[in-house]
């Protein structure tokens, strides 16, 4: 049977190729691909403490069983009630979103762009008049790394499974805090110093909670999320390595 695998950030380098098709036996699991490519590629095997697989847009453990036209996908380290499923085709008509989900009951939004990050524009989606906070959190890009002078950034992810996880996120902290709604919004492709890669925005009655939720949600999203940043200097280029979150599945002890 066939399963297409998808490689991203340095394991991208590493293996030379973004995607291929693999043909695999009936009884392939996520552990057969791994060990194939890893047969080929020695350097996946030294990087799996540190590489999530997902299956169809989810994290899987290696022992889960891929089935006929699959989507494997090779993550490596990141930088970083019932309702309407949502989906990406309710994102902004406009196109300032590249993905997006939007939540019809709550008011939460989650979206990937590759446009400046229009945190005004998300208050507007958000605030209701029984709100009274609003904390907007903003990461920015920065000029230098450990006094290397920084000339941009790239931002790639996997856009179907960061979207989701984001929604995900999102939904659980909205779940453990007294708050009313909440939105991330991650920026794709090159970004220059000062710009804003991401934006947190959460709305509440009280602030505390606002800005309890807000925290959680980057550091949350800094850990789980699919996305990951390639630092520009003056003299070089660096897929910087993050941490994935203890819960996340890696490849390792196949």
């Amino acid at each position: 049977m066939h399963v297409r695998v998808l490689f991203f950030g340095m394991l991208r380098d590493i293996v030379g190729r973004s995607e291929e098709q693999l043909n695999v036996a009936d009884d392939a699991c996520l552990a057969t691909v791994f060990e194939h490519y890893a047969e080929l590629f020695p350097k996946l095997r030294e990087l799996s403490q540190s590489i999530v697989l997902a299956r169809n847009h989810e994290f899987s453990k290696s022992a889960a069983p891929v089935a006929e036209n699959d989507e494997v996908a090779f993550l490596p380290p990141v930088s970083g009630g019932s309702t309407p499923a949502p989906t990406p085709e309710n994102a902004a008509a406009d196109g300032r979103y590249a993905r997006a989900i939007s939540d019809p009951e709550d008011g939460h939004f989650f979206a990937l762009t590759r446009q400046l990050i229009d945190t005004r524009e998300i208050i507007l989606r958000l605030v209701r008049g029984d709100d009274g906070a609003v904390i907007t959190f903003e990461g920015v890009v920065r000029n230098n790394t450990k006094g290397r002078r920084t000339l941009y950034l790239d931002y790639e992810c996997y856009e179907p499974m960061a979207v989701k996880v984001m929604a995900e996120i999102g939904r659980q902290i909205a779940g453990a805090y007294p708050i009313d709604r909440i939105a991330m919004v991650h920026r794709l492709g090159r970004m220059e110093i000062s710009e804003a890669s991401v934006a947190i925005i959460v709305t509440a009655a009280h602030r505390k909670a606002a800005f309890e939720a807000a925290l959680e949600g980057i550091n949350r999203l800094k850990r789980l999320v699919p996305i990951w940043k390639k630092e520009h200097f003056a003299d070089g280029e660096v897929w910087v390595e993050g941490e994935w979150d203890c819960n996340a599945p890696s490849a390792a002890g196949l």
